[in-house]
């Protein structure tokens, strides 16, 4: 029985919780920035000077990977995580903080990738219009960033069980 409470303990909920935040929306940062990456790397071929253009909208794919390691950062370091003594329903809170961020992160990454894709588009044709792009590719990023205010609010409310 020491075995399953030690296994279902706060920590170890908190732990998941901060592992889905980094783990998620990194791999969607990943995957974003691969695509950006793609559509980037044939606009270069052509014209190399457009370098700058092309990283700002590869780049872009890649904050939702710091937004889940902020998240990740925050739930690791709460009082009680590393030790191991956190109250079950702290853990659980600090769990569901994290889900908003891992969820909204790893779908808008990859959804923020592709248009910056499109907006490489941009760049090779009319490479003085390429902020239309960026903005479009932004617009994305406005989920992403509700995502982790939402993450964040859910962690600072969850009530503090230590005794």
């Amino acid at each position: 029985m020491s075995f399953l409470s030690s296994i279902f303990s706060g920590s170890t909920f908190a732990l998941l919780g901060a592992a889905l935040a980094i783990g998620l929306a990194g791999t969607g940062s990943a995957k974003g920035v691969g695509i950006a990456g793609e559509a980037g790397a044939g606009v270069l071929s052509q014209t190399p000077e457009n370098f700058g253009r092309v990283l700002l909208l590869q780049a872009l794919p890649g904050t939702q990977g710091i937004y889940g390691l902020l998240v990740a950062f925050l739930i690791i370091f709460a009082d009680g995580v590393i030790p191991g003594t956190l109250p079950l329903i702290q853990g659980v809170g600090y769990f569901c903080s994290a889900l908003p961020i891992a969820i909204a992160g790893y779908f808008s990454a990859i959804a923020q990738g592709r248009v910056s894709a499109a907006g490489m588009g941009i760049v090779a044709t009319k490479p003085e219009e390429s902020m239309k792009g960026v903005i479009a590719a932004g617009l994305v990023e406005t989920y992403a960033v509700l995502a982790l205010l939402i993450s964040v609010l859910i962690f600072f409310n969850v009530p503090n069980m230590a005794a």
